[in-house]
């Protein structure tokens, strides 16, 4: 099986050298195609108005000047000699649970991996805390890495869905187990924008990673994790709400 590894935290992060161990137990075909430098909250995005640039180093170890979404598409366009049966994203620093993964760079490339037709799957480690820099412990995702993939890569996927998978903040022996879940919704009226004033003078804002409500229904992402469980959630790409269809075309059928 050849597997391709990317991320959003970039090419030295932490979480990538956690992913490529998790997947050196399924395959020796490892190919890593990664950021440069950390690009969380990227989203689906895709550069168009600069260059874009490919360092080799190593083998079948490269860095693109760009996005997740571009390390996917030069993976898989200019890199590789034949495509991946299965590309990892991850473990990304922090959690993408609910409707942060429209934000998410991590999500994002193995969402460009689904719409190229190949087995796509995101994972990422939820830490307790702010401002705990580089020690984030990656212990959960280390351990049950391959717990949690092993049965994803024998499960046929719908059509353009991905997997998005989320470790709790706790070591990997207090871990409850794994629940398949649906997406949450957070409450974002709670979210936080801190400002402060440069050297300069000059006012800035720096969007605050405070936690957010929600609803505790257990039923969800967010609850999963709140609970101790990895979560495993199926994301679909076909954004319409096909209920509004029709009541739509009402209003245009005049």
């Amino acid at each position: 099986m050849r597997i391709l590894l990317t991320n959003d935290d970039g090419i030295h992060a932490p979480g990538l050298k956690v992913l490529e161990a998790i997947a050196r137990t399924l395959s020796d075909d490892i190919w890593i195609v990664a950021p440069s430098e950390e690009q969380s909250g990227a989203g689906h995005s895709l550069t168009l108005t600069r260059p874009v640039r490919l360092r080799r180093h190593g083998e079948r170890r490269f860095s693109v000047t760009g996005t997740p979404t571009d390390s996917v598409t030069l993976a898989l366009r200019k890199v590789m000699p034949d495509a991946p049966d299965l590309i990892l994203s991850g473990v990304n620093r922090g959690a993408n649970l609910g409707d942060d993964v429209t934000y998410s760079g991590t999500v994002s490339a193995a969402m460009e991996g689904t719409l190229a037709g190949i087995r796509s799957i995101a994972l990422s480690q939820v830490y307790s805390k702010e401002g705990v820099g580089d020690d984030v412990s990656f212990d959960a995702a280390e351990q049950w890495g391959e717990k949690v993939l092993r049965p994803l890569i024998d499960t046929p996927f719908a059509p353009r869905t991905l997997v998005n998978v989320n470790f709790p903040p706790l070591r990997a022996d207090a871990v409850q187990g794994i629940r398949v879940v649906r997406q949450g919704f957070h409450d974002y009226a709670r979210g936080s924008v801190v400002e402060s004033t440069d050297p300069r003078g000059y006012p800035y804002y720096w969007f605050g990673l405070h936690g957010i409500e929600h609803t505790l229904g257990h039923k969800t992402d967010l609850e999963a994790i709140a609970d101790g469980f990895i979560s495993v959630t199926p994301l679909q790409l076909d954004l319409t709400h096909d209920a509004s269809l029709a009541a739509l075309a009402g209003r245009f059928a005049q």
